[in-house]
Parts: C-alpha cells; structure tokens; sequence
C-alpha cells in the first residue's frame, strides 16, 4: 500500500512492516499506539522503525493511519501496561477486578 509519511512516499505491506519490527524491543506506550503481533508499540517508534525517518520528522497521525490502512490494531489514550498486554485473558480479567479485600 502507497502512504505518505512526512512528504515521502512509501509502499508498505502488513509483511514487510512485521519484518521491520521483528526482533525490537517495545518502548513505555504513553499516548498513540500500534499492535503489532502481541506487542504494543508507540505509534512514533513503529514510524521510526518502519520509515527510518527522525521521530521530529513526521506526526502519531500519519503513523496511526498507514497502520490502521494496514490492518493493525491502534489507538490512542491512557498508558498500555506492557504486563497487561503480555498476559492471557484471564490475567487480564483478573488484574483489572483487583484482588478481594482481606477479611
């Protein structure tokens, strides 16, 4: 898919942006981000990655939205513990109702 990050055009693929990130670490998510796989990425990082551009060069938005296009899970908002992304379900059911006070 053709997309335009900060004034230069780039074809990207669903593959080729999971080859891009394989093997990268995924920084603390506090605002926009990208699922990529089972990992959650800051929306800035996966354009610095994917692009190889200065993160000053481009904006979240034009990452958010080549991402979305693609096919990716992403969003914006509150932080995204990097625990609760890595646990199953019940894990994350379990951390979110707390655990029950002591009698």
């Amino acid at each position: 898919m053709r997309c335009v990050i900060a004034r230069y055009p780039f074809e990207l693929t669903m593959s080729g942006v999971l080859e891009a990130m394989k093997g990268v670490t995924p920084e603390p998510v506090t605002g926009a981000f990208v699922r990529i796989g089972r990992r959650v990425y800051p929306a800035m990082q996966v354009g610095a990655v994917v692009t190889r551009q200065d993160r000053r060069d481009f904006g979240a938005g034009e990452v958010l939205r080549a991402m979305t296009r693609l096919g990716f899970t992403c969003g914006t908002g509150t932080t995204v513990s990097r625990s609760a992304t890595a646990a199953g379900p019940v894990q994350q059911a379990s951390a979110l109702l707390g655990t029950p006070p002591a009698a």
